[in-house]
């Protein structure tokens, strides 16, 4: 659902140069310093790409599903650590105060995170709770006017950097599942959090995750997402579920850049006299890729208007997140083999986007995950 394609057609070509001219270059000193430069994250609070999804009342673009995705199909062909600073704040760490925070909540975090001033962070995963979001054991106590917050979160991306947590915590001890769990806005700079070292990961470099601890951390009540305790995890898979259209998209976009890059190889690279991309076999493996990577951006484009047009999208979505995904790490692994020893090397940049877009098929929902979650979609439709 474009809302203005010349509009949309205007920012679309200033991410693609942004891209080209600022990001592609830095991809080697993030790589080499696992850190962003600042300068290149304030250029990213002009563009607006902080508040996307937020919208214009508050100071964002409001973009719709589908221009988001298309925008993510530019802005991700490039080391994904770029997109991972304003993610979380695009996506999970504000689209639940956006989806069912108060207005006031609204109005007082929303205009600070679409432009960049604060950094968002979603802290839901835990050590003995990750694909099953439900058994968390983070608890949040009410004494008075305030909740006092005990435990701890980890692989929590940008909380190194976070200025809020959309936190999800224990408000019912006596409801072990999804009922007991709600949602809170959480200042950063509490008093009583403290933060574990940086995660040393196996790709990635530039996108900093770590473990939050949380001991007795005092949450004004009306820091309450929607002032409702046992919301908690109803917020957090309404999130979800447009986080997985969103990976999708990110991942339509690194498939994109890596693709055209094992295309370029193979036909500046010559053996026998001749480019490789003139072998059938190697054409078989750009063919193959190609025809799976148009099928993702379809999929990707179908469930974002389904999604703009008020339907149910959890299925579609899942199928999104779980083929998309999937479906770059094909890519990779087949650019690594038309480059051949080159693409085992470091120089050609393969390997690193081997190595960051294996993280794609875990967080937000591994494919397992998905799997479960369409298959009992489909069996609940089929009994109905």
């Amino acid at each position: 659902m474009i809302r203005d394609p010349e509009t949309l057609n205007q920012l679309l070509d200033s991410v693609a140069r942004f891209v080209r001219e600022r990001l592609v270059p830095a991809e080697q000193e993030v790589a080499e310093t696992d850190e962003i430069p600042p300068a290149i994250v304030q250029e990213m609070r002009e563009l607006g790409l902080f508040g996307m999804t937020i919208p214009e009342r508050f100071g964002g673009l409001e973009l719709t599903m589908e221009e988001e995705c298309r925008v993510l199909f530019e802005l991700c062909q490039t080391a994904p650590a770029f997109r991972s600073i304003i993610g979380t704040t695009v996506g999970i760490g504000s689209q639940g105060i956006l989806m069912d925070g108060t207005p006031e909540q609204q109005a007082e975090w929303l205009p600070r995170l679409a432009t960049g001033e604060v950094i968002a962070s979603f802290a839901l995963t835990e050590p003995e709770a990750g694909s099953d979001a439900a058994s968390l054991r983070t608890t949040a106590r009410l004494e008075g006017d305030h909740y006092i917050v005990n435990g701890s979160k980890r692989y929590i991306t940008n909380a190194p950097h976070a200025g809020m947590f959309t936190l999800m915590a224990r408000t019912n001890p006596a409801d072990k599942g999804a009922g007991g769990v709600s949602a809170f806005i959480v200042d950063a700079k509490s008093p009583g959090i403290s933060f574990g070292k940086y995660d040393v990961k196996m790709g990635q470099r530039g996108a900093h995750t770590c473990d939050v601890i949380f001991d007795n951390v005092r949450v004004p009540a009306a820091n309450l997402i929607g002032l409702k305790e046992g919301q908690g995890f109803k917020t957090a898979m309404k999130v979800l579920e447009k986080g997985r259209i969103h990976i999708a998209a990110v991942s339509v976009g690194v498939a994109r850049r890596v693709l055209r890059d094992a295309l370029q190889y193979a036909v500046q690279r010559k053996q026998f006299g001749q480019p490789i991309a003139e072998f059938q076999l190697v054409q078989a493996l750009l063919a193959d890729s190609q025809a799976e990577l148009y099928a993702a951006e379809c999929m990707v484009i179908d469930a974002a208007r389904r999604r703009d047009e008020g339907l149910n999208v959890a299925t579609e979505a899942s199928c999104c997140k779980m083929f998309a995904t999937e479906m770059v790490g094909r890519v990779a692994d087949r650019a690594v083999q038309i480059l051949g020893g080159a693409g085992y090397m470091a120089e050609y940049g393969i390997e690193r986007f081997y190595r960051d877009v294996r993280l794609f098929r875990l967080y937000e929902g591994t494919t397992q995950i998905q799997q479960i979650i369409i298959a009992r979609n489909m069996v609940r439709e089929a009994m109905r």
